[in-house]
């Protein structure tokens, strides 16, 4: 199944105009844009005070940029408020050297509930979502949209097997059906049928739909750590 998604991802790069166009055309893209617009303008109070507060935490950098896979294997830096310590990777990679079950935690799900590398404020900002809201500006300049897969990176993407051809014909969304049907209280596998059932049936009604959804779903912050 590994060798599926990677060859699902070879040969397209930052520079790949070849890939067919993302679902939804021109409908889903003029909705990201005036959607996101209308986010950011509405938003900008919280945006100006979480950055604040993430500052002033520990004096470290607002936000935070990671490589994700994005539509026909593109990689962009996938913004978000940052609530992880500066030295993540390394505290990271000790936690999971002494905790077997962290670590089996890691390989199955790439997420811990219990993660030693976040912060006060950044479970605070996690815990809502509001960690994500960076990756409005992520929508404006194309890289995602305001429904579709969560963004993964390449290891993610292997487990996805020969679903991933599904994932790479959509932008990645800054909330999906897998956010709204559970999130991290639910199985990869399942992760990934979401991700191919929305793919496969996609429409406008459907985005207006999930985003209603995940206004409860966020506020009771189900499957979120």
């Amino acid at each position: 199944m590994r060798d599926i998604a990677k060859s699902a991802t070879a040969g397209f790069s930052q520079a790949d105009t070849d890939f067919p166009p993302p679902i939804g055309g021109l409908i889903k893209r003029s909705f990201d844009i005036v959607g996101s617009l209308a986010g950011l303008i509405a938003l900008s109070p919280l945006f100006i005070m979480i950055a604040l507060l993430v500052k002033f935490s520990d004096g470290g950098s607002v936000f935070y940029g990671h490589r994700r896979i994005g539509r026909g294997g593109r990689l962009f830096s996938c913004l978000k408020f940052r609530t992880m310590v500066p030295d993540g990777d390394k505290v990271l990679a000790a936690y999971l050297a002494t905790n077997p079950e962290a670590n089996a935690e890691w390989i199955a799900t790439r997420k811990l509930k219990n993660d030693p590398r976040v912060t006060r404020v950044g479970t605070v900002l996690r815990k809502l979502s509001l960690d994500e809201l960076p990756q409005i500006i992520n929508i404006l300049q194309g890289d995602m949209s305001l429904v579709g897969p969560r963004p993964v990176v390449r290891d993610e993407l292997e487990i996805y097997g020969s679903a991933a051809v599904y994932y790479l014909k959509s932008r990645p969304g800054l909330t999906g059906l897998w956010q709204v049907s559970g999130r991290n209280d639910v199985s990869y596998d399942s992760r990934v049928a979401f991700d191919r059932h929305y793919v496969e049936n996609w429409s406008l009604f459907e985005d207006v739909r999930i985003i209603i959804r995940t206004v409860p779903a966020v506020w009771m912050s189900r499957g979120s750590y």
